[in-house]
């Protein structure tokens, strides 16, 4: 295994490390924040890795992605429990109901995303004005934008158990949200798709121009275009 190859895999690990814990204290972050502290007590409101590390979704599938040459990947950490019966928050004046928390927490992880990208965006200005426009810290920088705004544009896919169900379930009527509910408990039926998707070229022709347009907006906007 030669250093470019090795060094093609920390530049993909490291911001997937850091944009999945981002995303992961975000769940854990609004759960407690709504009176749920089961992430808390289980270790998980934080911003170390370790404890959200999935082997397969967050080191070998990158891994597999960057040694197939893709162009296109995506990865998961182990989600964050949340219990929806322990949100005690008042907004308005009322109760949060569960489907209403839900949707809060679970619109926090690709929300964290986007700001981390942002951020990304904004040092990447910082490193072009310092004369910086390559090399392994601009390439972390920009892996950072690039991989923050992937993983909120595909966490928002409205299909269980990504982070799109649950918002969507908040939104739509109870009849139209019950679809979803059966998604959530086969989650079988829902890999399934999603594994038909990604075959058939479906989630990058979704994510691709969602991506390319959300970029430039941020690019334009920190002034890198």
């Amino acid at each position: 295994m030669d250093m470019e190859f090795i060094q093609k895999i920390i530049l993909v690990l490291v911001p997937m490390l850091l944009c999945l814990s981002v995303h992961e204290y975000a769940h854990a972050l609004s759960a407690w924040w709504l009176g749920d502290d089961t992430a808390s007590r289980q270790g998980r409101m934080t911003l170390n890795p370790l404890p959200h590390i999935d082997i397969f979704g967050t080191l070998l599938l990158p891994i597999l992605f960057v040694v197939s040459n893709s162009s296109f990947f995506f990865g998961w950490a182990k989600p964050v429990p949340v219990n929806p019966v322990r949100f005690t928050r008042h907004l308005n004046g009322k109760r949060v109901t569960m489907t209403t928390g839900m949707m809060i927490t679970a619109a926090a992880g690709p929300a964290s995303n986007i700001i981390f990208g942002f951020m990304s965006a904004l040092l990447l200005k910082v490193s072009v004005s310092m004369g910086i426009s390559d090399g392994p810290i601009f390439t972390l920088l920009l892996r950072l934008l690039q991989i923050n705004y992937i993983l909120a544009i595909f966490n928002l896919l409205p299909l269980p158990p990504l982070d799109g169900s649950k918002v969507l379930a908040g939104i739509l009527p109870r009849n139209l949200a019950q679809h979803l509910d059966y998604l959530e408990r086969n989650t079988f039926v829902a890999f399934i798709i999603l594994i038909a998707l990604l075959q058939t070229g479906v989630l990058s022709m979704v994510i691709g121009p969602v991506f390319g347009w959300l970029l430039n907006i941020t690019l334009t906007v920190v002034g890198l275009h």
